[in-house]
């Protein structure tokens, strides 16, 4: 692929990505073909552990996070950069190595200094995964409209209630669930609760496997007690949770934007090698023009969306809170991805069809990214509003 727009603006960034790609190059792959990895077949926990603690170890795994918690201070753009990164090289151990779902959470950087040693740090360093426990069977992720509940119980709370399409809940070691709080006016107010697994009542159920590669679960809190140790940033904090949810989930968002990028950067970078070498009736097929034009409008969108994610990732460094910037990029690169993978999917024809193809796993994996982190049509709500059209 010909030098992309996005390089001219993030020259500053250059020295860290090069540092992980030489990681990825000197370690990942090299351990990815000993250990038989397959791309598109699930990896066996010890690994993704082992891949975790070590780049965890050299400062990748939650490198934007504060220093103070073992974290190295990164620019969030530059941690968009290496997701992006990840998903574009090929190696299957390389998205392991940067923090996902069973990593820390933004939500965490808001929690008491003693939640943050017992909680943030040891998942910052790898040696913890957790899950968010958002959706419900019945509402989705609605904040105003959970039926999860937090019932005064003494000085704590019972927490009463059902969450679906958890990602990784079976092997998470701590549960951010988010609940329903009855407030002094009647109203209920959406908060977070850091849960330790194997707290009484809190049941991992329906572990299924979806299109991609995380497991989704279905957590059952059945008067799981909690006090105001696992209330995060404590009693103090109450009104603040739902602007903590929402722009963690914003940077959430961002990261789901440059994993779609990297998988569309994949794809194209496959579709364009195959155009070129594969001929039709005496000639490449690369030289016919609705190949051509898959190949074209598929990097227009792979640009734009690139532009859009990092413009984002640059306002949170701001300490802005990017809600309409993270939708409007997560759309853009999920959406194009989606269409890119298949427009390259259809250059490869046949072959892309066959278990194992590299295009196939791209396939199954972007779809994912429409879904995850709110569909494409709750960040078309989200930008209507912006627009004044609620």
């Amino acid at each position: 692929m010909s030098v992309s727009p996005v390089d001219r603006y993030t020259v500053e960034h250059a020295p860290v990505l090069e540092s992980f790609r030489a990681f990825v190059r000197r370690e990942l792959v090299p351990l990815a073909r000993q250990s038989g990895v397959v791309v598109g077949e699930p990896v066996g926990f010890d690994l993704r552990e082992f891949v975790r603690r070590r780049s965890a170890e050299v400062g990748f795994y939650a490198g934007d996070y504060p220093v103070e918690v073992g974290g190295q201070s990164m620019p969030f753009a530059a941690k968009v950069l290496l997701h992006e990164y990840a998903e574009s090289c090929g190696c299957p151990l390389a998205p392991y190595a940067l923090c996902g779902p069973a990593g820390p959470s933004a939500l965490l950087l808001r929690a008491t200094a003693e939640q943050r040693e017992r909680f943030l740090r040891p998942l910052v360093a790898g040696e913890l995964t957790r899950c968010l426990a958002l959706t419900e069977p019945g509402g989705g992720s609605d904040l105003a409209d959970l039926e999860t509940a937090a019932v005064p119980d003494g000085g704590g709370w019972r927490v009463r209630g059902r969450k679906c399409f958890v990602t990784n809940a079976h092997e998470a070691d701590l549960v951010l669930v988010i609940a329903a709080l009855p407030a002094d006016d009647g109203t209920k107010i959406a908060v977070v609760f850091a849960v330790p697994a194997g707290t009484p009542g809190l049941v991992v159920e329906s572990t299924r496997r979806g299109l991609g590669d995380d497991l989704l679960c279905e957590v059952l809190l059945d008067d799981v007690p909690v006090g105001e140790e696992h209330l995060l940033g404590g009693r103090a904090a109450i009104g603040a949770h739902p602007g903590w949810i929402t722009r963690s989930l914003a940077r959430g968002r961002l990261v789901i934007a440059a994993n779609s990028n990297g998988v569309a950067a994949r794809a194209l970078a496959l579709g364009v090698e195959f155009a070129r070498v594969k001929e039709s009736f005496g000639a490449p097929i690369g030289s016919r023009q609705h190949v051509q034009e898959h190949v074209v409008a598929s990097r227009v969108e792979l640009e734009s969306a690139r532009l859009l994610t990092f413009a984002a990732a640059q306002e949170v460094d701001d300490g802005h809170d990017a809600v309409v910037q993270s939708s409007l990029a997560k759309l853009a690169a999920g959406e194009g991805a989606f269409r890119t993978v298949d427009r390259m999917f259809q250059v490869h024809g046949a072959a892309a069809w066959l278990r194992g193809h590299p295009m196939e796993y791209l396939y199954r994996h972007v779809r994912a990214n429409r879904l995850v982190e709110g569909t494409s049509e709750a960040q078309k709500l989200i930008l209507a509003a912006a627009e004044g059209m609620e």
